[in-house]
């Protein structure tokens, strides 16, 4: 990939970005090129959540997937993302890449929204064998069955948070009885990754953020 300078936030459109996609979506593969070319700090939830689970016992070191949100307390997934929100607001030159990064950004100012999604779920279950080196069947199990007591959980928790923070249009959005985090109106790109390559998702998140130089 072509090396660029590090961007001063103020000379752009935003000054903070989140990612939020499903797994397999490829939301890591492009937040961390967002970060090689604006030098910006990358943070992944989903690792630091891992991080977390291992340190507390809560999950498997040697286990390589990720683990689904049920694995600790409401009010811990609570703190990280009011945390999100809190940086959000108050720093800038961040890339926070999570599920919910872009639910916790409404309505903050500054904030390029990203939604990373794939309309071919062979391909995410395939990124997932790749990435995670495990057979086809524990990629599927990973991440459908993941996503539902996520979901599940996370619409249960946040029913008020919705009402407050996403746009009055958007409130009546719900997939399969699920809060629609990953409705395209939530965001200011939503790119389709199995149609989309790498470099061209890139140029498309790099234009919107009012970054001239071309991928």
């Amino acid at each position: 990939m072509q090396k660029y300078p590090m961007v001063d936030p103020k000379k752009l459109k935003f000054k903070n970005i989140t990612i939020s996609g499903l797994p397999g979506s490829g939301s890591s593969t492009l937040g961390r090129g967002l970060s090689e070319v604006l030098g910006w700090e990358y943070f992944s939830g989903g690792d630091f959540m891992r991080s977390y689970a291992i340190k507390k016992g809560l999950f498997d070191a040697e286990n390589r997937v990720h683990h689904a949100a049920t694995v600790y307390g409401n009010e811990f997934d609570r703190e990280v993302d009011y945390g999100m929100r809190k940086r959000l607001k108050e720093e800038e030159g961040k890339i926070l890449d999570s599920w919910l990064s872009g639910f916790v950004a409404q309505k903050v100012s500054g904030v390029l929204k990203v939604l990373a999604y794939c309309t071919n779920d062979d391909i995410r279950v395939d990124r997932l064998v790749n990435r995670d080196k495990v057979s086809v069947e524990e990629a599927k199990k990973h991440i459908f069955e993941r996503e539902k007591k996520n979901l599940t959980k996370w619409t249960k928790m946040y029913k008020a948070e919705w009402e407050k923070w996403v746009p009055e249009k958007c409130r009546n959005y719900r997939k399969r009885g699920w809060l629609d985090f990953y409705h395209p109106d939530l965001y200011d790109v939503a790119i389709d990754t199995y149609s989309v390559d790498r470099e061209r998702a890139l140029g498309q998140v790099l234009e919107k953020l009012g970054y001239k130089a071309k991928v």
